[in-house]
């Protein structure tokens, strides 16, 4: 697995040894910190945005609306919101004779705020300022910090060793800490530190191709101070009106020297200076602490007020490190995840970062969604689209609330979805392909081709299918938790109301006696219109359909499991009519499915596109899953070529087990059967680019049953994704937590083959012989369940600690283990799997 050279690590910890500032907004992106209430990237604590860094705080579901004028034409878009920068925290030593020295930076050559270039050379080399000697980044991932080592020498020949620690609590959401020691290893005199909260340069400039658009979100910045040792800003977001203040708390272990005046104060930065005296084995220690509070908040009575108050309160370094610590265990028990190797090291780190920017004890509790960048970055803007599909499935197995709470934020902007419908002359609800704060389309009208230079019309928001996947977790929580008081209440009316949209988005036609749904875009991407049409959107297609029809029987299935009394209130709430569930039934039976060649047609006339020539391409340019942008850039369109940047046909093989797939395929009147599948996924896998990071999911997936090797080149290049980022730069711009949520989801559901039906949990093991030995906990309906898989034998135990035993079954075999029993099972000879037109799973 390509991996960066310069990266050490242990089970437990992911290490960077030596400065590179070309690597360095990567690392700030993988040594994010974050407790789902907001989160810092890993930034050093002395830099500035520019080239090589590029500070970033985030808190969940904070977004600002701003305008554009482009080309002549006013866009408006809504941003994820970078906050002031609360890590800002410099220093310089001083000779006792006075203050002469310079602030240190990393930078070789480079006063702080003057960015490198690639071209500078790397830590250990000579600065204009100095030497860097040690330069060494450490994210402990069981405990929830990032550390930090420098030794530096600076132009007068004195050592300086640094040592930081930071953290963002993940038991208190609204604070964060930063630890730095200073020891001077051959000099005496002073040291000069600088802390601040910085609102100067907060603004939206760290995605490249976004530098066209407005970014400044925030105004009416001010600052004051409270304590000697505390301070604060406050600031507002300019269209959404939402309040934020940061207050900061600085102290040392050392007596400071008066500085005059030690604290300064302006509209856009609250700084505290403090002069330290320091030698040999008198080493300093320097504490900041910070509390973030905004209006959205509940119980406080204004956010200024709140953090302070918060601040106050907050212990010591030590104190918030003993509680951060203690909650952080306590998450780890939850998620017990046990792969052996550098898979299991990187599958750590993904999990990592899912429980980081959705905190079951945090984000619960929000009006958030599932931001496909995590809060890592700003790239799509922070927007929520379709990655809970790859995420909840794991979440329903280890932290169940919270897959709840994140639907509500879905069931939350069911109004703005049956606004969208209506305006577009259809029922029910439309859901947005990205979603922000109030639930309208976020997507945006335009993109940049980065390889032409020029803005295109961006026609994603015709990705309806959006509303299948929201319909689709509702019905996998439900069979997972057997959660009625959700699943017969706000999931049944997201439910009914995206299966009425679906009933009235398709049309029938006469031509082909089916009902079809056309002017849509799959999860392909690539294709949004056929080739020299005036109109974007492509008809039929396969993925949207199928799961259009499947979201419609599964309504009419819910809907008759629902106790009369609650029936009869839902459906005089949504106005339902007694002639609508018999349409449904219709249309559930008569979509079409377009097929080419012996194989489904991704959609209708996919089959008459031109064949693309790979091998002429890849010479060419080398990497080509962008191929859309490359293809662009030459004046040509990947529209008129069957090319695919992700998995979309394919996708249905992710979504359901071979028996579902087969039933859905019947229940439309076709056959689907193993050779067809097959023949499917063999076309479709030579004709796709992979230029998205969920493309790898999906096909290891796929493949883990019938093509081991493939699949298995497939699950390395999911992981190594973000940590090597394969994609060039965009995981400096944000991790892609679909991807990182899909690789666990992967080894518990995939290779594991664990589905949870029937109140039991069913297991078809899958493994791949690199990774046939592995283990994990999941939550089965509240009560813990370990399961560990070994070549040949499955081992699954409930802890003593439980109330009621679990029921398994694995292939013809049904047992079950009651607390403090574990049963070892031995695995068919061949992994089974089910046999094409077996009924599907049972109802919520």
């Amino acid at each position: 697995m390509t991996e960066p050279a310069s990266r050490e690590s242990t089970e437990w910890t992911w290490a960077y040894e030596g400065y590179d500032p070309r690597a360095e907004r990567l690392r700030e992106a993988l040594c994010t910190l974050g407790n789902g209430y907001f989160a810092t990237r890993g930034a050093a604590p002395e830099s500035v945005a520019g080239p090589a860094h590029y500070p970033g705080t985030y808190a969940a579901g904070l977004y600002n609306r701003l305008t554009t004028t482009l080309d002549g034409r006013e866009l408006e878009h809504e941003d994820v919101v970078n906050l002031p920068n609360w890590l800002a925290f410099r220093f310089r030593p001083h000779p006792d004779e006075g203050p002469d020295g310079e602030w240190f930076t990393p930078d070789p050559g480079h006063a702080p705020g003057a960015e490198p270039g690639p071209d500078r050379e790397p830590a250990g080399h000579g600065h204009g300022h100095g030497r860097l000697l040690r330069y060494r980044q450490v994210l402990d991932l069981r405990h929830g910090t990032l550390g930090r080592s420098v030794r530096y020498r600076d132009r007068h020949g004195r050592h300086l060793g640094v040592e930081q620690c930071r953290l963002v609590h993940m038991a208190d959401p609204h604070l964060a800490a930063l630890r730095t020691t200073f020891t001077a290893e051959d000099w005496s005199g002073t040291i000069e530190v600088e802390s601040a909260i910085d609102g100067m340069a907060a603004a939206n400039t760290g995605v490249e191709r976004y530098r066209d658009l407005a970014s400044h979100h925030l105004t009416d910045m001010g600052t004051g101070s409270e304590d000697p040792d505390l301070v604060w800003l406050r600031c507002r977001t300019r269209a959404s009106d939402i309040r934020v203040v940061m207050a900061a708390r600085t102290r040392a272990d050392a007596e400071p020297d008066r500085l005059t005046p030690p604290t300064r104060l302006t509209d856009y930065r609250a700084e505290q200076r403090l002069r330290l005296p320091i030698g040999p084995g008198r080493p300093v220690t320097v504490e900041k602490t910070i509390a973030l509070h905004t209006s959205r908040d509940t119980a406080i009575s204004s956010p200024l007020g709140a953090a302070v108050d918060r601040l106050r309160r907050a212990p010591d370094f030590d104190g918030l490190l003993d509680t951060h610590g203690a909650a952080w265990e306590r998450l780890w028990r939850r998620a017990d995840l046990d792969v052996p190797g550098e898979s299991g090291h990187i599958l750590r780190l993904h999990l990592f970062h899912l429980l980081q920017t959705l905190s079951p004890g945090h984000t619960a509790r929000l009006d958030a969604g599932v931001p496909a960048r995590g809060l890592h970055g700003e790239a799509y803007r922070g927007h929520v689209f379709w990655d809970e599909l790859f995420v909840l499935p794991y979440l329903n197995l280890h932290f169940p609330e919270l897959s709840r709470a994140l639907m509500t934020y879905r069931y939350r902007r069911l109004p703005a979805a049956l606004r969208a419908a209506r305006a577009a002359g259809r029922e029910g609800a439309m859901f947005p392909w990205q979603s922000g704060s109030d639930g309208r389309e976020e997507t945006p009208e335009t993109h940049l081709n980065p390889r032409s230079g020029r803005w295109l019309p961006d026609n994603s928001r015709l990705q309806h299918h959006v509303g299948s996947a929201v319909a689709y977790n509702v019905w996998r929580y439900g069979q997972a938790t057997g959660d009625t008081g959700f699943t017969h209440a706000e999931g049944a009316e997201l439910l009914l109301q995206i299966a009425r949209f679906w009933a009235s988005r398709a049309e029938f036609d006469p031509a082909y006696e089916r009902y079809r749904i056309r002017g849509v875009v799959g999860p392909d991407e690539y294709h949004e219109a056929y080739p020299d049409a005036s109109e974007p959107g492509l008809d039929d297609n396969a993925y949207t359909n199928v799961t259009a029809a499947w979201v419609l029987a599964r309504a009419l299935d819910l809907a008759r499991a629902l106790p009369a009394s609650r029936r009869r209130e839902l459906s005089e709430r949504i106005g339902l009519r007694p002639e609508e569930p018999e349409l449904w039934e219709e249309v559930s039976r008569r979509l079409r499915v377009p097929f080419h060649e012996g194989v489904v047609s991704q959609f209708d006339g996919y089959g008459e596109l031109r064949e693309l020539d790979w091998e002429g391409y890849r010479a060419r340019y080398g990497d080509i899953r962008r191929l859309d942008r490359v293809l662009e850039a030459e004046g040509d369109t990947v529209n008129r070529y069957r090319a695919s940047k992700q998995a979309d046909v394919l996708m249905l093989g992710y979504l359901f087990s071979p028996g579902e797939l087969a039933e859905v395929f019947a229940r439309l009147g076709y056959a689907m059967d193993d050779a067809l599948w097959r023949r499917t996924v063999d076309y479709y896998l030579a004709r796709t680019s992979h230029g998205s990071t969920l493309s790898g999911v999906v096909h290891a997936w796929v493949l883990s049953r019938v093509r081991h090797g493939e699949a298995w080149r497939h699950l390395k290049e999911a992981l190594a994704s973000d940590v090597a980022d394969l994609q060039g730069g965009t995981t400096a711009e944000g991790i892609h937590l679909g991807a990182m949520a899909g690789t666990l989801d992967l080894v518990q559901r995939g290779l594991a083959g664990l589905q949870t039906r029937e109140g039991a949990l069913w297991l078809d093991p899958a493994p791949v012989p690199e990774l046939s030995e592995f283990g994990f906990t999941v939550r089965h309906r509240g009560t813990a369940v370990r399961v560990r898989m070994k070549p040949g034998q499955l081992c699954v135990g409930v802890p003593g600690s439980e109330e009621g035993p679990v029921r398994v079954v694995l292939a013809d075999d049904t047992v079950d283990i009651a607390p403090g029993e574990e049963r070892l099972l031995a695995l068919p000879r061949e992994p089974g799997r089910p046999a094409p037109g077996t009924a599907p799973p049972g109802g919520v």
